[in-house]
C-alpha cells in the first residue's frame, strides 16, 4: 500500500485539484512553473498526462516475443487461456494476465545414477548416485546401470499445470522402467547383447509412465553409459566371466573339431560302405557266371561224358601245369638212376629266352 503524505499543499484559486498523496509531484510541479519566462503548469493537466504515460506503459507490457522453438502459455488470474507460437504476441497487462515461455524445441538431458559436475577449468567429473544406480538383476545379481535420458517437452500446458515438478517425475519413473526391464533379465545378457533391449523396453514403459502421469514431456532418447558389476565384486565378477568365456571357447573348439571330423568319417564309412557292396555285387556275379557256367558244362558233359571228361582233365592239367618246371619221364627205363637230364639247370648255359635276350 502506497503510504499518504501527512503535509498537504492547497492549490492556488482557480487551478486543478492537486493531490496531496506525493511531496516529490509537487517539487516537480514547481520546477515546471517557476524560473523567468516560464509560465504556471495547471497541476491537473500534468496529472492527467502523466497518468495516460503510466497507463500506455501499463499496456504495452503485455506486449512479448516468442522465439524460434519456443510456445507462449498466457494465464489470466491463474487460470489457462490462451497458447501462443513464435513472434510478437500481447496479452493484458499484469495483474490480469501473465505469460510463461516454455522451449519445445530444446532436447533436456537427464542423468539417472550419476551426475556430471564441472570444476573451474577442468573437465566434467562424472559421480556416481548409488541409491539410483544399483540395481537387482532377474538371476538376484546386483549390477551398476547409469543411463542418460534425453528428453522435450511435447505439451507446454501440461507441463506447466499438471505435474507438480515433471523433470522430478521423470528421474523416478526412469528408475521404475529401468528396475522393471532389468529385473526380467539376466546379468549377462544385460551387460552384453541385452543393451540395445534395455534401451528400448526402458523408452517404452518410461514413456508410457510419463503420458499416464500428465507430464507433458517426450522421450527423445535413452543412452546407457555404464552396466558394470559393482565396484566390490567387479575382480570376482570378471574372473567368473573369464571362466564362462574359457568354457565357451573350449566348447566351440570341441564342436569345430567334431564339425571336422564326423563329416570326414562318415565320408570314409560310406567309402567302405562302397566298396563292400561293389565287391560283393562282383562276388555275386562272379558265381552268378561260374554256376551259368558249370550248368552249361554240365549240360554237354551229358551229351558226351567221356569227351567231356577228358576235355575238362586236358583243361585243368594245362591250367594247372601252366608256369611250373616239366620233366618227362620214360617209364620204360626204370630202375636206373639217372632217368632224365635237366640241361636248363647245367652251370654255363643260358634258356633259350636269355641267350636270345
Amino acid at each position: 500500500m502506497i503510504r499518504q503524505s501527512e503535509r498537504r499543499h492547497p492549490p492556488p484559486e482557480g487551478w486543478g485539484y492537486v493531490p496531496w498523496w506525493e511531496d516529490i509531484w509537487q517539487k516537480i510541479v514547481g520546477k515546471m512553473g517557476s524560473g523567468e519566462g516560464r509560465k504556471p503548469v495547471k497541476t491537473g493537466r500534468v496529472t492527467w498526462i502523466v497518468i495516460g504515460i503510466v497507463v500506455l506503459i501499463w499496456l504495452v507490457s503485455g506486449i512479448y516475443i516468442v522465439g524460434p522453438g519456443e510456445v507462449g502459455v498466457v494465464r489470466q488470474f491463474g487460470r489457462f487461456v490462451a497458447q501462443t507460437g513464435p513472434g510478437l504476441n500481447y496479452r493484458l497487462p499484469w495483474p490480469i494476465q501473465v505469460h510463461d515461455i516454455v522451449n519445445v524445441a530444446a532436447v533436456r538431458r537427464a542423468e539417472i545414477g550419476y551426475r556430471e559436475v564441472e570444476e573451474r577449468g577442468q573437465e566434467p567429473v562424472r559421480r556416481r548416485i548409488q541409491e539410483e544406480s544399483l540395481m537387482l538383476t532377474g538371476d538376484r545379481n546386483i549390477v551398476d546401470i547409469q543411463i542418460l535420458v534425453l528428453y522435450q517437452v511435447k505439451d507446454a500446458v501440461t507441463f506447466l499445470f499438471r505435474a507438480e515438478n515433471p523433470e522430478e517425475a521423470l528421474r523416478v519413473n526412469t528408475e521404475v522402467a529401468l528396475r522393471s526391464v532389468i529385473g526380467n533379465m539376466d546379468i549377462d545378457h544385460a551387460m552384453t547383447v541385452g543393451r540395445p533391449e534395455v534401451e528400448a523396453e526402458t523408452w517404452k514403459i518410461l514413456q508410457m509412465l510419463l503420458d499416464t502421469h500428465q507430464t507433458g514431456l517426450h522421450v527423445a532418447g535413452i543412452e546407457l553409459q555404464v552396466v558394470d558389476p559393482p565396484d566390490e565384486v567387479r575382480e570376482s565378477f570378471y574372473d567368473v566371466v573369464r571362466a564362462k568365456a574359457d568354457r565357451e571357447r573350449l566348447i566351440r573348439e570341441a564342436e569345430g573339431y567334431a564339425r571336422d571330423v564326423v563329416p570326414r568319417a562318415r565320408g570314409e564309412a560310406a567309402a567302405i560302405v562302397h566298396a563292400a557292396t561293389a565287391y560283393r555285387d562282383e562276388r555275386i556275379a562272379l558265381a552268378e557266371g561260374e554256376a551259368e557256367r558249370f550248368l552249361k558244362i554240365l549240360e554237354e558233359y551229358r551229351k558226351a561224358e567221356a569227351v567231356t571228361r577228358q576235355r575238362l582233365y586236358l583243361e585243368t592239367i594245362e591250367r594247372v601245369l601252366a608256369g611250373t618246371k616239366k620233366f618227362i619221364i620214360d617209364p620204360q627205363v626204370g630202375g636206373k638212376v639217372m632217368q632224365f637230364l635237366p640241361l636248363t639247370e647245367l652251370p654255363g648255359l643260358e634258356k633259350p629266352q636269355e641267350a636270345q635276350e
